[in-house]
């Protein structure tokens, strides 16, 4: 594996590209969330079943979509909290009588 003394997007984008993936780790125990995706699979199922072979592909490529658009938000808004997290931290530590910092 690659190290990770990049700047922070490059940083960022190297561990999610690593499949170190945040939103898995909370999933995981998230029993709230997990009930909803069963509730959407259940749901989805029972639609499927319902749809003709023309407005099952149509469905397939609206879900596949709203999937890509769902993982290239949860990618923003873990960079997003990241970068926010380094900036907090910096704060923290920053020196008041060193404006330049």
């Amino acid at each position: 594996m690659q190290s990770c003394i990049l700047e922070l997007p490059d940083c960022v984008d190297f561990f999610l590209k690593n499949n170190i993936r945040p939103v898995e780790e909370f999933v995981d125990g998230n029993t709230e969330y997990r009930n909803l995706l069963r509730l959407v699979g259940n749901n989805r199922e029972k639609l499927e079943a319902t749809l003709s072979p023309e407005q099952a592909e149509l469905f397939e490529t609206f879900y596949t979509v709203v999937s890509e658009m769902n993982s290239t938000a949860e990618v923003q808004a873990f960079s997003y909290g990241f970068r926010l997290g380094i900036r907090l931290m910096i704060e923290s530590v920053k020196d008041p009588s060193n404006s330049d910092f």
